[in-house]
């Protein structure tokens, strides 16, 4: 869990990048930015507002060969052990995201390398090392009093100007001194999808973090596409949306997930225990559950699973039963499916005591 509200910046270093492609300067500032009262609430707001707004999906820094050769790793391991070196190492970490723009799409510049104190994550407060890209200059005007030369008239004078806008972060991370072990765990936003790879693959050098979060979504959209290609075609519809139900519940009312638990509790035919297993051996290594049976129970990540989950059967005749059962249960007492000989068609019987608003 993350709250930024106790954060402060404790130095801000400014640097402005070109494109490298179209031979584009850099420009490094020799000291670092003295923000002042005025400033500063606004530059907090524009830096953490998205992080605020998105979804909490960790990452953490990688390598295929060791995590020390990793670049940025390596400099953010340097400004935790030595925060005075912050400004320092901001120009090589500048330096590093010029050299990854090379595509004629990336845009120009400002990059903002700013370390922080106070953030508060899994309970723990820490510093950390934010770096944030404003890339999208908007136009504005700028209304201002001009006296005419010679004469004691003053007129209002409106002239358009550019400017960043403080509503919008194009690109940012937050990179938090916790988790160093397996490559930090990083925050990070991106505006702009046509260049996700510049900024996560080539600049960040980044993997999903596997903490429970991460855990709890992947088992849950495994369990989500084996209902639908797998119990759906075995059984139909309905059972689809039951087994997803008790799948729900299961993780909602436990802090650990044991696999084996998981699979007496929410699925009822037996022949379907074999199927999972079978699944799993073929699709879990896309999920990254491949050899995962147990774990901690991200809550968030289940509340944000239930949300997006819609309990609905759609049927071929422009109806739909939606089942929003806190019971999946409550599907076999109030709703059965059958077949009509006269019509030829298939029909569900949906009993209950009255109607409601």
């Amino acid at each position: 869990m993350l709250n930024l509200f106790n954060t402060q910046i404790e130095s801000l270093s400014i640097h402005k990048l070109g494109n490298k492609s179209r031979n584009e300067p850099i420009f490094l500032s020799n000291e670092p930015y003295r923000l002042d009262d005025e400033i500063t609430p606004l530059i907090k707001e524009f830096f953490f507002k998205p992080f605020r707004e998105k979804e909490e999906n960790y990452f953490q820094f990688a390598h295929e060969v060791d995590l020390d050769f990793n670049e940025m790793y390596a400099a953010c391991d340097i400004v935790f052990n030595n925060p005075d070196k912050a400004h320092e190492m901001s120009k090589l970490i500048a330096k590093h995201l010029f050299e990854q723009s090379n595509h004629p799409h990336i845009k120009n510049g400002e990059v903002y390398v700013a370390y922080l104190t106070g953030l508060s994550i899994d309970n723990n407060v820490v510093d950390a090392i934010g770096i944030f890209k404003s890339e999208m200059m908007h136009d504005y005007i700028k209304v201002q009093e001009e006296k005419t030369i010679g004469k004691d008239l003053t007129n209002l004078d409106v002239k358009l100007e550019q400017g960043i806008s403080l509503e919008k972060l194009d690109k940012g991370c937050i990179i938090f001194n916790h988790k160093k072990e397996e490559g930090y765990k990083i925050l990070t936003v991106d505006s702009n999808r046509y260049d996700a790879r510049y900024w996560l693959e080539h600049f960040l050098g980044v993997d999903a973090f596997h903490d429970e979060n991460f855990l709890t979504k992947k088992y849950l959209k495994f369990a989500q596409d084996f209902a639908k290609e797998v119990v759906f075609p075995a059984e139909d519809k309905k059972e689809e949306v039951m087994f997803m139900n008790r799948a729900m519940n299961h993780f909602a009312k436990n802090d650990q997930f044991e696999e084996s638990v998981f699979l007496n509790e929410v699925i009822d035919n037996p022949d379907l225990i074999a199927e999972f297993k079978s699944y799993k051996v073929d699709k879990g290594e896309k999920y990254s559950i491949e050899d995962i049976s147990t774990f901690p129970i991200s809550n968030t990540a289940v509340s944000e699973a239930r949300r997006k989950f819609k309990n609905v059967i759609n049927l071929d005749t422009n109806i739909q039963i939606k089942m929003d059962f806190v019971n999946p249960e409550s599907a076999e007492k109030f709703i059965e499916k059958g077949w009509d000989e006269e019509k030829q068609m298939y029909y569900y019987l949906c009993y209950f005591n009255k109607e409601v608003k």
